[in-house]
């Protein structure tokens, strides 16, 4: 059986996309909104995570273009949250890293989703709470494949 000609897993695909959408923009407007673009924030995320990078490497990992990307991180470094530092073995290339500022920022946004998603989880009814933590895992596997 075709799976995309079963209304109730199409039905299922529609509610999951937009309550997954609905989620994640709550979290990004709970995180104070910022003048950040989507692309900045996810190159400070990825410097945050995997450390300094190339303008080609980040480019690559974020799926865009190099010329792209240095326009992100130009109004990042504009705005204080990454800086520049020579590669160590390519004296031809720079490598992109998070200021301090970039740390606090990432920090400061991080905070607040967790606190909005504390809050928002405490008032579930402990039925309710228990269904969504049985389903994490369902979810990340979902991500994951």
């Amino acid at each position: 059986m075709d799976p995309s000609t079963d209304p109730a897993l199409e039905a299922a695909v529609a509610d999951l996309t937009l309550a997954v959408g609905q989620l994640v923009r709550r979290l990004r407007s709970v995180a104070s909104p910022s003048a950040l673009t989507l692309s900045q924030l996810s190159a400070l995320a990825r410097l945050d995570r995997q450390g300094a990078m190339t303008t080609a490497d980040l480019a690559r990992a974020e799926s865009i273009k190099p010329q792209s990307m240095g326009a992100v991180l130009a109004g990042l470094e504009q705005d204080g949250l990454v800086g520049r530092r020579p590669h160590p073995t390519d004296g031809r290339q720079i490598l992109f890293a998070l200021t301090p500022a970039g740390a606090e920022e990432r920090r400061r946004r991080g905070a607040a989703k967790r606190e909005w998603l504390l809050t928002a989880l405490a008032e579930l009814d402990p039925a309710d709470l228990g269904t969504l933590v049985a389903a994490i895992p369902l979810i990340k596997r979902l991500a994951e494949s």
